[in-house]
């Protein structure tokens, strides 16, 4: 009993230190630890945590485990996630499942439909006697995709219902780390696709412990943006003032930056040019928004007549991205055409 206690306070700090990578303003963090019995679940105990450090567990393990799931909750909306969970029992290895990619969030995990990700599981507690109990010697690896539809943020969906991709066995000790380049959530448009992929690590049940959740992991998927410009076409001249246009951005990746900007002469990507006051915002939600901004006066940064190019832009974790541009003509120059005659 005492062996199995000190892994559940191995497992309860790991869990914290998990939660910690919440910023802690706005969240409500906690721990539940699930006793399981004989055909079912016996006691439930919650214990709310503070953003880093260990807490021990106040139930003794029995012999079929026990599974302590890290919960956040957003005390403004009152939505809950849960963040991680492990099962313990006095043979059963333990598992972690830990998922990176290239956007630093790390409350939940994300990133865009384009872009690819990694998935690190580590095992350890993993025996290879012969006399060893079946559940000790391997784990089983799930991975499940679910989408979340168009225009969903993936709130109280039922998880159940998530298509089971692929599975596995590992039966070793160690890391593994699996690579993604692009999401396996299925769309028509595979750029606008939004849902989530989720790993698992789950025990062998056998004649007294229950097939149970070791850890799991889940990363968000979110579309690429898409964007417009109207009020002015390419090849449009402007002799006099310019007229209002318009900026029209979809899928505005989370805490994604996104301006308009001008440059002398013909389209060409990555050329730095003048921020058009007025379209530069910053959006700090944790889901795509979609936005509509009208900007008039634009014409004030143009310094001189010829060719120019106005471009739409996003800034995101992943780099800067075009999302629209056009390439117009300025000619204020004002001739005058008469003669000069003289009397004598």
């Amino acid at each position: 009993m005492k062996h199995t206690f000190i892994r559940a306070l191995l497992v309860c700090y790991l869990l914290v230190t998990a939660s910690a990578q919440n910023p802690g303003d706005g969240y409500v963090n906690f721990i539940r630890q699930v006793q399981l019995a004989e055909g079912g679940i016996g006691t439930v105990w919650n214990m709310q945590v503070p953003p880093d450090g260990q807490v021990f567990s106040p139930l003794a393990i029995n012999p079929y485990g026990a599974r302590f799931e890290v919960h956040t909750v957003l005390e403004d909306s009152l939505v809950g996630f849960l963040l991680d969970s492990k099962y313990v029992a006095s043979y059963i290895p333990v598992a972690e499942v830990m998922i990176y990619s290239e956007d630093p969030h790390n409350i939940i995990p994300r990133t865009r439909a384009d872009r690819p990700f990694n998935v690190q599981i580590t095992t350890n507690g993993l025996r290879n006697g012969v006399d060893d109990p079946e559940p000790s010697k391997a784990v089983k690896i799930l991975h499940h995709v679910q989408a979340y539809g168009a225009g969903s943020d993936g709130t109280g969906i039922n998880r159940t219902q998530a298509t089971l991709l692929n599975q596995g066995f590992i039966n070793s000790n160690g890391e593994q780390t699996l690579t993604y380049a692009i999401t396996q959530v299925s769309g028509a448009d595979r750029a606008k696709v939004r849902g989530e992929e989720r790993f698992s690590v789950f025990s062998i049940a056998d004649y007294q412990a229950p097939e149970s959740q070791l850890d799991a992991q889940f990363i968000q998927i979110w579309p690429v943006a898409d964007g417009t410009i109207s009020g002015i076409t390419t090849g449009e001249t402007i002799r006099f003032a310019a007229p209002a246009v318009t900026f029209a951005v979809n899928d505005v990746y989370p805490e994604a930056r996104v301006y308009a900007q001008i440059y002398e002469g013909n389209s060409a990507l990555g050329t730095e040019g003048y921020i058009i006051p007025g379209s530069a915002r910053i959006y700090n939600e944790s889901i795509p928004q979609t936005y509509l901004e009208v900007v008039e006066g634009w014409d004030r940064v143009i310094t001189g007549d010829g060719i120019w190019t106005m471009e739409l832009l996003t800034s995101t974790p992943f780099g800067i991205d075009r999302l629209a541009h056009v390439t117009f003509n300025v000619d204020r120059t004002i001739t005058v055409n008469g003669t000069v005659t003289t009397i004598e």
